[in-house]
This record gives C-alpha cells, structure tokens and sequence, in this order.
C-alpha cells in the first residue's frame, strides 16, 4: 500500500520516465506491474479491455486505488459510452486521469466535469486536493495541431502522444520516425512554450528486444521527450537507461556547480563560458538525473 502523499503523486506524475500500462480487467496484474518499478503504473480502461468487461474493470480500478495504490488511469475517450461513468467513478479518487484523444475540444468539459465532481462527492480516504491530475494524450491529426493550446489549459499536467492511433489516422507506419517527426516537435514545443515537463512518447509495439526500445526512448529523449509509455515490464529498464543522464553528461553539469560555487566572477568550463543557458542545462541534466533515480528507488 503507497503511503504517498497528492502532492508526490503530482510529482511523480510529472517527472516519470517510464509509465506502465496494464489492463484494468486483469487485476491479478496490477501488484505485479507496480513491484516492476515503473514511474508510474497506468491502469487501461480504454483499449485494453473489451467493451462487455468495462464495467468490471472501472471496479477493478476504483478497488485497487482506494486500497491506497498510486497510480495514473487511462479512461474511455469522450463521446464514448463509458466515458460519463469513468469521469464520475475516479474523480474523487486520488489517481491522474490520462485523457485519449485529448483536444481542445474536449479537455474543458473533462477537467470541469473532473472538479465539479470532486468538489460534490464525498472524498475518499486520503483525496488531498480538489484539482485533478491529468495527461492529454494526443492521438488525433486535430489534437497535434491544437497541441500548445491543449498544453496551456489549466489542470494539464503533462502531454504524451498516442503513435499508433495517429499513425492510423494520418495512414503511416507508427514505426517511421519521419513520418511522426512533426508531431513529436510540436508536442515538445507546445510543452515548452506551456512551461511544463518534456512529452511522454508512445508505446514500442516490440516487447522482447531491449535495443530497439532502447533506441526508440533515447531518440525521443534527443527530440525533447522526458518519458515513454511501456506496455510490458521488460520495456522498463531499458527505457529508463535511455532517459538516464549519461555519466558525461553527469560529471559536465557538476563541473558547472562547481565553476559556479568556486569563484563570483565570469565562471568558464572547457573554454566556454557559463551564462545562463549553460547553467539551465546543467540544472535540467541533474533535475532528470534525480527524477530517474527517484523512479528506480520507489518502494
């Protein structure tokens, strides 16, 4: 049982590399999926679980996080049939709710119905906060257009973005990077420019070669990304690996710190000098440095 607190959940949330989907009609799965490690544990009620078993997989969900387990819970997307139902059974639960086919659309209506709801029920065991967490999860040719207004709605914590789907749309192969390579720039961009944390990426539909998902999470950690969705526990630690500052990057950020805190005039590093820029990217490389750590370290 997670003795976390919301505002840990929140930073978790926020910071996680790697975020682990198990389906929320297997919930014999769900011990066994937070034991791996992962950032964040992401119970799926949308497309893991078939239409017929819906209902018992909300239940699953709610059973497992008001037994005090911190997770993230990817719901029905709006206009669905179950989505009402998942909006009005997580929003008084202490979880992050991750939004399918997010857009501006539709994201008002689903943080309003998110707040109003809390505000309303009575709050279960150890509901903190009265504003939801939440990952728009862009997965439409209409969601990455509109991508920075998405990311600027209050109460988006995080993007990340649906390959497969959108690949589906836009009728390319969701393993061509090319193809996406616009869409992952907007996402970072419209993070950015939103002032939050770096996108979460898609799923790598190969689960048993460690190298290929490796490559994929360090080519969206090159792009700007600072997470990725796994579907299987041996996709964790090699996308952790990735996303991990390398020890060149490690020893190159302290050796800023260090220039800094030794001397209060013009600081220079390998003959170059450190303005602010610099410094700010020191600072990130550590700030991503504790925040795979404090995944990896999770109990």
């Amino acid at each position: 049982m997670s003795t976390r607190t919301a505002t840990e959940l929140a930073t978790r949330i926020r910071v996680a590399s790697t975020l682990l989907f198990v389906p929320a009609d297997r919930p014999e799965r769900f011990a066994k999926a937070a034991a791996a490690n992962p950032g964040v544990v992401v119970l799926d009620l949308e497309d893991a679980v078939a239409p017929d078993a819906k209902a018992a997989a909300r239940e699953h969900a709610v059973a497992w996080i008001e037994a005090g387990n911190e997770c993230a819970v990817r719901i029905n997307a709006a206009g669905t049939v179950w989505h009402a139902a998942d909006l009005a059974a997580l929003a008084p639960l202490r979880c992050a709710v991750v939004l399918p086919k997010a857009d501006i659309g539709n994201l008002d209506s689903v943080i309003d119905a998110l707040t109003e709801a809390r505000a309303s029920a009575p709050y279960r065991p150890k509901v903190a906060s009265s504003r939801p967490l939440l990952i728009a999860l862009i997965e439409t040719a209409a969601g990455v257009l509109h991508s920075a207004a998405v990311a600027a709605t209050p109460g988006v914590d995080r993007l990340a973005v649906g390959t497969f789907d959108l690949a589906a749309e836009l009728g390319v192969d969701p393993t061509d990077r090319e193809a996406l390579a616009g869409t992952r720039h907007a996402l970072v961009l419209a993070s950015a420019a939103a002032g939050l944390p770096g996108p979460i990426d898609g799923v790598t539909g190969v689960v048993d070669d460690a190298d290929m998902v490796e490559d994929d999470a360090r080519y969206s950690k090159r792009l700007g990304f600072t997470g990725k969705l796994c579907i299987h526990p041996r996709q964790l630690d090699p996308v952790a690996t990735a996303f991990r500052p390398t020890e060149a990057e490690q020893a190159w950020a302290r050796k800023i710190f260090a220039a800094i805190t030794d001397t209060s005039g013009v600081v220079v590093v390998d003959g170059a000098m450190v303005d602010k820029p610099v410094l700010d990217r020191a600072r990130h490389i550590l700030a991503q440095l504790d925040a795979t750590t404090d995944s990896e370290e999770q109990p």
